[in-house]
């Protein structure tokens, strides 16, 4: 039986450097921002279902979605947040296991790569969940650093997601990547080893 593991994290945690480097080692890795981008192109089921919301102010010139306008309003409106979860939730969470049902056929683990696992309630359908963590200050300085954004910015963007504290009580397995890369995917290459040692 094949083992499925989450990974997740907070916005600038650092979870993209970890995917990264499990695909190196030759993990599948689904996705859930890649899925949902796919969902939401010209044409996509959630761009259907997001036209029929919001119009076509949330549209680029070209007609495709314009990500910044629909994050803009989104983020400055919890009862818009509130709608948009639930209009995308269940197309995206069906996408989620239907790849993940056919990887499971075909290779032992399978990661889920969801950013937001705990507040879309994933973790029931993942066998464990690993959280890559480092502390609000450094969340904070590396969101405004990476995104350019002002502190109120980044900060009404942390608030919108469960804080990797409260995540942190529920992972299973917390990767610090408070430290330097090297550090992080050391940790990584050593949970990987273990989990062959394991199955072995």
């Amino acid at each position: 039986m094949a083992k499925v593991i989450g990974l997740t994290g907070g916005i600038a945690s650092g979870k993209s450097t970890v995917t990264a480097f499990l695909r190196e080692q030759g993990y599948p890795v689904i996705d859930a921002d890649a899925v949902v981008h796919d969902l939401q192109a010209k044409g996509g089921k959630l761009y259907q279902v997001l036209l029929a919301e919001f119009g076509e102010a949330i549209l680029s010139a070209d007609g495709s979605l314009d990500r910044a306008k629909l994050g803009q309003a989104v983020f400055a409106d919890s009862k818009l947040r509130a709608r948009l979860s639930e209009l995308q939730d269940q197309i995206i969470r069906q996408e989620l296991l239907t790849r993940r049902d056919a990887l499971k056929q075909t290779v032992p683990v399978v990661f889920m790569d969801i950013p937001l696992l705990y507040e879309a309630d994933y973790s029931g359908e993942v066998d464990e969940v690993w959280l890559v963590y480092v502390d609000r200050a450094q969340q904070l300085e590396r969101l405004m650093n990476r995104n350019n954004l002002s502190v109120q910015d980044a900060e009404n963007r942390l608030t919108a997601q469960l804080s990797l504290e409260e995540k942190r009580s529920q992972a299973q397995v917390v990767i610090d990547n408070s430290g330097a890369v090297e550090a992080t995917l050391g940790q990584v290459a050593q949970l990987l080893e273990e989990m062959k040692d394991g199955r072995g």
